[in-house]
């Protein structure tokens, strides 16, 4: 048999009326190509080193859910967000207690998400950053919220958690993974990404933390005294050029 410009020995073994393609000592190489070994060749290994960036979404992108149903209900007690509470676990188990008292439901939520649109400056904002870079949103919203935001933002990956809901009310609450923001912005990391983050609140600090660069963006004065070591802006065109800096 003539392969590659030589010949190799090969074998075929009949086996009754067939013929059973066996092949026995074929010692094949293939031929060598000196291009591949180039600079410029498959067996160049350097990796690229190629940037992402995660954001968070509300507080930064959109408004704060939860702010916003507080203002619709009059339930002072549910205006408290992350950026005030640095346990989310707590924080949320307060917010089931006072749906459950108030006998609010997801639907009473959910109208209240459909009056809501990004933050003024959002949408060209991310449309920008889509434009030379890949974008994650992480967010410790839930995915029976965040549908319509997602549809305004132009649908830009979002990795949050799922309300659990019985007859239209919200009975607990399932968690993605835990710490899944710093895990992300891990995973992210192992991939041989270089992750720029930005948030608001205390449960954006992990996720900065573990960026390769990470930024507060509108975050509250005790964020900002709290985690002084990150950079702080108010403005979009800011923030894109800290992004554009590093990325």
């Amino acid at each position: 048999m003539h392969l590659g410009g030589k010949f190799q020995a090969c074998a075929f073994v009949q086996v009754g009326p067939t013929i059973r393609g066996a092949w026995q000592h074929c010692n094949f190489r293939a031929p060598r190509d000196a291009a591949l070994d180039s600079p410029r060749g498959f067996r160049n290994n350097r990796r690229v080193k190629q940037s992402i960036v995660t954001l968070d979404l509300e507080g930064v992108l959109t408004p704060e859910i939860w702010i916003a149903v507080a203002e619709k209900t009059g339930i002072k007690e549910l205006r408290l967000t992350t950026r005030e509470v640095p346990d989310y676990d707590v924080l949320m188990k307060g917010r089931l207690k006072i749906l459950d008292a108030h006998k609010l439901t997801l639907s009473d939520i959910q109208a209240v998400i459909a009056t809501l649109g990004p933050l003024p400056g959002a949408l060209e904002f991310l449309r920008t950053l889509r434009g030379f870079t890949q974008v994650i949103i992480l967010s410790d919203t839930f995915e029976q919220f965040a549908q319509p935001l997602m549809r305004q933002l132009e649908w830009p990956t979002l990795l949050c958690h799922r309300l659990v809901v019985e007859n239209d009310r919200i009975v607990n609450y399932q968690l993605r993974q835990s710490d899944q923001k710093r895990k992300a912005t891990a995973a992210l990391k192992n991939l041989n990404y270089q992750v720029i983050a930005a948030g608001d609140s205390y449960n954006d600090t992990a996720m900065l933390i573990e960026a390769d660069h990470g930024f507060l963006f509108r975050a509250p004065e005790n964020v900002r005294r709290e985690f002084s070591q990150f950079k702080a802006v108010e403005h979009y065109a800011d923030l894109l050029a800290l992004i554009k800096a590093v990325a």
